[in-house]
């Protein structure tokens, strides 16, 4: 059912969740504010915040707050970003010792106005934590340093255990929500991932169009690309300057879904609502 793009319709009672709450989820919330990090649960307001947050869990961003892209779909600020944080490493390696996190989750912003779009930074940053927290497992969703695969070694010999790489929609539908981004472009940087020791993990966001048809075809473009992680989850415009919401997924479509995935040879598939990149992801390790 399409929307307009002036209104944001009432959610339905399955998209409901508890608000943040607990002694953890302070914990994390004061100690990321105090430390000067940013977090893609709060820039890209993730409905499931205050499970992660009351679990002492958080998917951290690195880079800033600030996207040198313009997706239609995405919360992050879009604008001319600061200039690198060099002790951003240091700082965050010791939140999560502090934390006592044995898995820990980063991603960025793009940053494109960069030489490397900052896969240097990245690789710094990987091996700092790794460096200050031995035996902490580490997953990282990356953006695709334009395709750069010297900028995607720096990355992967940092050996973390799990590299994501969102595609986030079907293909039809991504000229129109990504931008700068392209489907196959996306596929390309899985699959080279895929051949390293990394676990190759993506995701997807349901409710922007898409037919059933093209949703199990881009499974399928993952499975082909040897992703072994998926994660499908419903899309929830952030305001009404974003792309707006056509449909809410039920949560059988997700079961459904989750299903064929399986089927199709998928080792984990988060398949839900609620479901984020980063939902469940100290198991996605063991795939």
């Amino acid at each position: 059912m399409s929307q307009s793009t002036e209104t944001r319709p009432r959610l339905p009672h399955w998209m409901k969740v508890p608000m943040p709450h607990g002694a953890d989820y302070s914990k994390v919330k004061n100690l990321v504010l105090r430390q000067k990090l940013n977090t893609i649960c709060v820039s890209g307001n993730c409905p499931n915040k205050g499970e992660c947050w009351s679990a002492g869990t958080a998917t951290f961003m690195i880079l800033g707050e600030k996207c040198t892209r313009n997706c239609k779909f995405c919360q992050v600020e879009t604008q001319k970003p600061d200039p690198v944080d060099y002790d951003e490493p240091r700082r965050l390696a010791h939140t999560i010792r502090e934390l006592n996190l044995k898995h820990a989750v980063l991603t960025s912003v793009c940053r494109d106005e960069l030489p490397d779009a900052g896969a240097q930074f990245w690789a710094d940053t990987i091996r700092t934590v790794k460096e200050v927290n031995p035996g902490l497992t580490l997953e990282v969703l990356i953006p695709d340093f334009r395709r750069g695969h010297k900028a995607l070694d720096w990355v992967i010999n940092e050996k973390p255990e799990v590299i994501s790489h969102n595609l986030e929609t079907v293909k039809r539908l991504t000229p129109e929500v990504r931008s700068m981004s392209r489907y196959e472009h996306s596929l390309e940087v899985l699959a080279y991932v895929s051949q390293s020791a990394a676990v190759a993990k993506s995701g997807l966001m349901l409710g922007l169009g898409e037919t059933p048809d093209e949703v199990e075809e881009a499974l399928l473009d993952l499975f082909h690309a040897d992703v072994k992680v998926v994660t499908l989850g419903q899309y929830l415009r952030p305001s009404n300057q974003h792309y707006p919401v056509k449909e809410y997924i039920r949560p059988e479509e997700f079961a459904r879904l989750k299903a064929i995935g399986l089927k199709m040879g998928f080792r984990y598939v988060e398949s839900g609502p609620q479901v984020r990149s980063s939902y469940h992801a100290e198991q996605h390790v063991n795939a």
